[in-house]
């Protein structure tokens, strides 16, 4: 029998206990490292090529363009001759920018009715659940994919004013279904509200966009909402009036303000249909032409500055009232 068998295994455990107990490693951890300057510097640094393009390119633009309407610009050779506000005030007695303003009224009240009115429209047909419902949306948002060139050049066939065998586009439909005493000259019409048919086109091609928030606004509202108005007793009717509709009024700011915004600045669709027709004559067309058709640089940019500033009118609510609502 050998020593630890003779001793058993008491001794042996009290022999290994005798023994110094061995350090236990503790790993050091390492201090974090200090942050060298403020913390929106990476942030900052990231962005800065994109502000410094955006500060030349929009901001520096802007400056230069109101620089040019408080001078007498007339011709190819620039001139920075300091005129005061003499190009503001000819411009508010230019017969032909009045009428442009009135035309541009009145583009902007049809143009937001029409597309607010067709996109809440189509976005409650779709909050009722229909089948197809991702085809339709698709058909609904096509419209608004579709530049505003290719709207104008169909738009131009669909307006057209011609009579008996020439009639075609909408004139021609209304007389193929008995409806011809309803046909128009639609934008080449004599009246003051030709202008209001060229909001058409303006108002199919962003309906689309505005159902779309609609339809976002009112999937927005939680269901257990309207299950409880329904174990109320409260109709459909109710339900929309009172649970849905106080929730799509920012919607309803936001769809509102950017269609006007869009109106004050629309250009290529009025080009493109009719460019040479003073009856749908506005603001944005009458800087066109006045600038690089008649040199007149100096009162370009005056109604540009003036548009600026109607844009500016129009967003800054929107932007303060979205500020406003993020603090809440």
């Amino acid at each position: 029998m050998s020593a630890i068998d003779q001793h058993g295994p008491a001794s042996h455990v009290a022999r290994h206990s005798s023994e110094p107990a061995r350090p236990t490693y503790v790993p050091k951890q390492r201090r974090p490292r200090k942050q060298r300057g403020p913390r929106w510097l990476p942030g900052l640094v990231l962005v800065s090529p994109s502000l410094i393009l955006i500060g030349i390119f929009v901001y520096g633009f802007l400056g230069w363009n109101v620089r040019v309407s408080f001078t007498n610009w007339r011709g190819l050779s620039p001139k920075y001759h300091f005129v005061g506000l003499d190009n503001y005030t000819a411009l508010l007695r230019d017969e032909r920018f009045r009428a442009d303003v009135r035309n541009l009224v009145v583009f902007t009240v049809v143009f937001v009715a029409g597309a607010l009115l067709l996109g809440f429209f189509m976005a409650m047909l779709l909050d009722r659940g229909v089948r197809g419902e991702g085809f339709l949306r698709g058909v609904y948002l096509f419209p608004m994919a579709i530049s505003f060139i290719a709207t104008a050049i169909v738009w131009r066939w669909l307006l057209d004013n011609g009579e008996g065998a020439d009639t075609a586009g909408i004139n021609k439909l209304l007389s193929e279904v008995g409806l011809g005493f309803l046909r128009s000259d639609w934008h080449k019409s004599d009246s003051m509200w030709a202008i209001a048919a060229v909001a058409l086109p303006a108002g199919w091609a962003l309906s689309g966009y505005v159902m779309a928030l609609f339809l976002a606004g009112m999937r927005g509202v939680n269901e257990t909402l309207r299950e409880s108005a329904r174990m109320d007793g409260a109709s459909e009717r109710q339900i929309f009036w009172y649970v849905v509709r106080p929730a799509l009024r920012p919607v309803t700011f936001s769809a509102l303000l950017i269609m006007v915004h869009i109106s004050l600045k629309t250009f290529d669709l009025l080009y493109a249909l009719d460019q040479g027709n003073l009856r749908i004559d506005t603001p944005s067309l009458y800087m066109w032409f006045t600038t690089f058709d008649g040199g007149f640089y100096d009162r370009g940019a005056t109604i540009a500055t003036v548009l600026l500033l109607g844009v500016a009118l129009t967003v800054g609510p929107y932007v303060w009232y979205s500020l406003r609502t993020e603090r809440r």
